[in-house]
């Protein structure tokens, strides 16, 4: 165990729900492996009492915190100042404070990638089909948008929000309707779970996988449980499936260098762990 003090550097995750996220497992794994004198806390927070919540915090010694949903365009709205990333993202994932002022920074973009990274995908040649319009949605539209994705299919529940997101974000994108978004699967080389269904099994994502293009990828932002129905139902159609679990370490390595001033290790690896945590809470 590492050691903790008067003189511990604090930081945090928040959200709700909140007791689903690995984020303290994984920042405990890296904050052991480099005995540090640290901590890091999940926070379950309503929306309703967000900004207080936050504003508290930021008057404290607390080095940061990490933010999920539903928080995370609130999370940019409450800033002082905020990255380019988040800006153009218009949501925040990381939450640093100095001075009483709150600074935003969105590393979600980033992650995705990085989760992405072993498909190859040919971003330039693709069409990719994003399911969900909120914050997680917002960072890997823009991510795609960077990474100069061909075409960019949208869905969300709420069409008026998807629209919103292309007016503000991704005005190349379309939008069709949720009741539609089997239609035009046969488009999509890459497909995304950005929304929370499927999230500790409740409400799954499910797709009319028959008609999805073979050799697409599907990517799930849920990682919790490990195999959703939706990349289930991609993997017994033979399409590649790619969990969350890696976007989620991916993300999280400049949250850790922001809150503790190091880098987080890669050996031992984190993901191992996580998995093993993730089968002991099933």
């Amino acid at each position: 165990m590492s050691r903790i003090s008067g003189s511990a550097r604090l930081a945090g995750v928040v959200g709700d729900p909140i007791a689903h996220s690995l984020s303290p497992a994984l920042m405990r794994f890296w904050i052991e492996a480099l005995d540090l004198n640290a901590l890091y806390a999940p926070f379950a927070v309503p929306a309703a009492g967000f900004d207080s919540f936050v504003e508290g915090i930021a008057e404290s010694h607390i080095a940061g915190l990490n933010v999920t949903l539903p928080h995370k365009e609130a999370a940019l709205a409450l800033s002082d100042t905020a990255s380019k990333a988040a800006r153009e993202i218009g949501a925040a994932n990381l939450l640093t404070f100095a001075d009483g002022k709150i600074h935003a920074d969105n590393t979600d973009a980033a992650g995705f990638l990085a989760a992405l990274k072993p498909a190859k995908i040919k971003y330039r040649q693709s069409t990719a089909l994003v399911l969900g319009a909120g914050g997680a949605s917002r960072a890997l539209v823009y991510a795609l948008l960077t990474s100069g994705i061909s075409r960019l299919i949208l869905s969300n529940r709420s069409k008026s929000r998807a629209e919103r997101l292309v007016d503000e974000i991704a005005p190349m994108a379309a939008v069709v309707d949720w009741d539609q978004k089997d239609n035009v699967l046969a488009e999509a080389d890459l497909v995304i779970n950005a929304t929370s269904l499927g999230l500790k099994g409740v409400d799954p994502l499910q797709l009319d996988w028959k008609r999805a293009k073979p050799g697409s990828v599907a990517f799930d932002s849920v990682y919790t449980p490990l195999e959703t129905e939706f990349l289930k139902g991609a993997r017994q159609r033979g399409l590649t499936g790619v969990d969350g679990l890696d976007m989620l370490i991916g993300q999280a390595r400049p949250s850790f260098r922001a809150f503790f001033g190091r880098e987080a290790p890669i050996l031992p690896p984190v993901r191992p762990a996580l998995v093993a945590q993730l089968g002991d809470e099933a």
